[in-house]
């Protein structure tokens, strides 16, 4: 088999975009005694119109003039999702559009779970999430890919691994595989064979779709799998625009023209370095 070569200057920029500062200063968001992410300094004026604080008889937010972070006291859940609703509620762009009526896990940096939020102010928030992805080869070395819809609210139109999501509070990595690959793929995680994990890859930068307020943090499992001769991908959700299955020339190619989303460059790519 004839190895896949990428240009390491390329290879070289891609692992760089790993790990991007934000476009502009962001302060610590705090749930009582555990940092679990940030904001840029009038992001939560839309919950707290004084700047200062907000009472509830649940929690307490409050900004801390000396140093700009928030602080949430008391109930993480309630709080949060009492942020979320104002912010939503105050028609802030990135929310809208990403809001999912979907619940995510909230960790601090100890990577223990503290609260549950809506997945629409993640980003907004800059807590860390969590991601699955599936990069499905055929027997001769090929890959499926998608193309993702023209109407998703991050990266619409560009390529990307046959099948990738966040994982929801109510999921784990296996179950969150499950239900995307279903979703997106139309196919059961049984038929793909030789399934097994991948890596796992952390990413922090700005969030493609916003201008300045979004801020990515995820971690990225992913898993690799054959997919049998004579079984094709198909939607069932509409975030799919189409498949193709590109063999390692044309993979190589567009990836190198850009045309895949950071997330899936950077899976495919280590993948294919594995394979040379």
């Amino acid at each position: 088999m004839t190895p896949t070569v990428l240009n390491p200057q390329w290879l070289t920029a891609l692992q760089a975009s790993v790990n991007q500062p934000p476009r502009r200063a962001r302060q610590d968001l705090w749930l009582n005694s555990d940092r679990i992410g940030s904001v840029e300094p009038e992001s939560l004026l839309p919950v707290v119109p004084n700047g200062i604080s907000l009472r509830s008889g649940a929690f307490t937010l409050e900004r801390v003039l000396a140093d700009g972070s928030w602080h949430i006291s008391g109930q993480g859940t309630q709080a949060l999702a009492h942020i979320a609703q104002a912010l939503h509620d105050a028609d802030i762009g990135c929310v809208r559009a990403q809001w999912r009526g979907e619940l995510l896990t909230v960790f601090n940096e100890a990577q223990q779970q503290v609260a549950t939020v809506e997945r629409g102010v993640a980003r907004l928030l800059g807590l860390t999430t969590r991601a699955v992805h599936l990069l499905g080869y055929t027997a001769d070395g090929s890959v499926w890919v998608q193309q993702r819809a023209l109407g998703k609210a991050i990266d619409p139109g560009l390529w990307d691994t046959l099948v990738g999501g966040m994982v929801s509070a109510s999921d784990n990595l296996t179950t969150a595989l499950q239900r995307e690959t279903r979703e997106e793929a139309g196919l059961e995680l049984l038929q793909v064979r030789r399934l097994h994990a991948g890596g796992r890859l952390r990413v922090s930068r700005p969030n493609a779709r916003d201008k300045g307020a979004g801020y990515v943090v995820e971690q990225i499992d992913w898993f690799v799998g054959l997919i049998p001769d004579g079984i094709t991908p198909a939607n069932q959700d509409g975030e799919v625009a189409q498949f193709a299955l590109l063999n390692r020339v044309q993979l190589a190619a567009q990836l190198q023209a850009n045309a895949f989303t950071l997330d899936a460059a950077l899976i495919i790519s280590t993948d294919l370095a594995r394979r040379r």
